[in-house]
């Protein structure tokens, strides 16, 4: 499976609710890369590689978390680059 990376904002109720840490263990369980963060604006900003499925697959499991409300995501793909885990950023 070809790996991709993609650029990612979330805006919504995606701060103040676990938003990033459930974002940490999702993409463990799957296997992705990259990580997340708060922006100023209220936003979460998040960079995840991996396939294209994995990928999908996290953003629907952080649909369903109970707190989290996603109004908007906007998405730009990026090149590749070489990472071995997923963290969490400050601002």
């Amino acid at each position: 499976m070809e790996k991709v990376r993609k650029h990612i904002f979330f805006s919504g109720r995606v701060q103040g609710v676990g938003f990033r840490y459930k974002s940490y263990y999702i993409a463990q369980s799957l296997g992705l890369t990259g990580w997340a963060r708060n922006c100023y604006d209220g936003r979460v900003e998040m960079e995840v590689q991996g396939t294209e499925a994995d990928i999908d697959q996290m953003i629907l499991q952080l649909e369903k978390q109970r707190y989290i409300w996603i109004e908007d995501i906007s998405v730009k793909s990026m090149d590749v680059i070489q990472e071995n885990s997923f963290s969490i950023r400050g601002y």
